[in-house]
């Protein structure tokens, strides 16, 4: 549990303050750091595993909380832990259905991780930039945290299995991926968890829609129509779209 009086800004990160896959715009940067001086506090909420958000932070803003996993990982003051996983039983029943779809896939481990998709997928370059964990089998990992499948025979049928053992499931068609995290676990429940229930919010895709319409203040980053309505701004997916705005609300907020 968290307590404090600070005004929380809550950020996505793919999409929302990365767009490139690699790193963050440094006039984003200089703008969450304009928060941080206006007694901010920090949260990134994404569905990287922590693990593969730190070298995209490049070590900045050390003191943030960090959610990842779409929720199912949490990091405070450096301590990274795993809020939920998924029931070995259920997983098991969703590997079956992997195998009928001939799925290849990416699993996340609290820290390690198991990958079985194309090894030119985009989503390789994403996964471990900082050399932290190591690639293992399946089998190896203590837990699984969160289940990407990049490739299979009917992507469509494959999440409609994952939600009738119910699971959380996005399916996005953009980048012919589908996201499974255990139970009901989103990045907004994981923020809920941790008493931050008051906040401001930019996200861009549907893994945030629930952060985006409990917010404070939402901002959508681009245009996608699957979060109509959840923000209350939208701007440009673009760093110094992004940076403006985020600057904006730092200096028209108070922290408290």
């Amino acid at each position: 549990m968290i307590t404090s009086s600070a005004r929380t800004m809550v950020f996505d990160i793919d999409g929302t303050l990365c767009f490139d896959g690699q790193s963050i715009d440094d006039r984003i940067i200089a703008a969450l750091e304009e928060c941080e001086r206006a007694g901010h506090r920090l949260v990134f909420a994404s569905a990287r595993p922590v693990r593969d958000l730190l070298p995209v932070l490049g070590g900045a803003f050390p003191g943030a909380v960090l959610i990842g996993g779409n929720g199912s990982l949490v990091s405070v003051d450096g301590q990274v832990r795993a809020r939920a996983v998924f029931d070995r039983d259920v997983f098991a029943r969703l590997l079956t259905e992997v195998e009928r779809y001939r799925a290849g896939y990416l699993a996340d481990g609290p820290w390690d991780y198991a990958y079985t998709g194309p090894a030119d997928h985009p989503i390789r370059g994403r996964v471990d930039q900082g050399g932290l964990a190591g690639r293992v089998d399946l089998a190896e990992l203590p837990a699984v945290v969160k289940f990407l499948v990049v490739s299979a025979t009917d992507m469509a049928a494959l999440a409609e299995a994952g939600r009738a053992l119910g699971m959380t499931v996005n399916h996005h068609l953009d980048e012919a991926i589908v996201d499974f995290a255990p139970g009901a676990t989103t990045k907004w429940e994981a923020l809920t968890s941790l008493g931050i229930d008051e906040y401001d919010a930019f996200g861009n895709d549907v893994n945030d829609l629930d952060l985006l319409r409990n917010a404070r203040h939402s901002v959508r980053v681009g245009g996608h129509p699957g979060l109509d309505g959840a923000a209350r701004v939208t701007v440009a997916a673009d760093p110094a779209a992004v940076a403006a705005e985020i600057a904006r609300l730092a200096a028209a907020m108070p922290a408290s």
